[in-house]
């Protein structure tokens, strides 16, 4: 099986899933995002794909 990446990217001033180069969604927060991601990745995961999900950390002095 093939390997199913999903990344949490900022989109304007909301939160987008990142899957095979196109952006998934628009989120009100990154936690939102998050959730999707990591559903679309256990089905991926249980169709024997291995699975990666990245969420980047919130920068200094700035609200998620």
């Amino acid at each position: 099986m093939g390997l199913a990446q999903y990344a949490i990217v900022p989109v304007r001033n909301r939160w987008g899933v990142l899957h095979d180069g196109d952006v998934k969604g628009e989120y009100a927060t990154k936690e939102a995002a998050f959730e999707s991601a990591v559903a679309a990745a256990s089905t991926a995961m249980r169709q024997g794909h291995e699975v990666h999900v990245s969420a980047p950390a919130r920068a200094e002095g700035k609200p998620d």
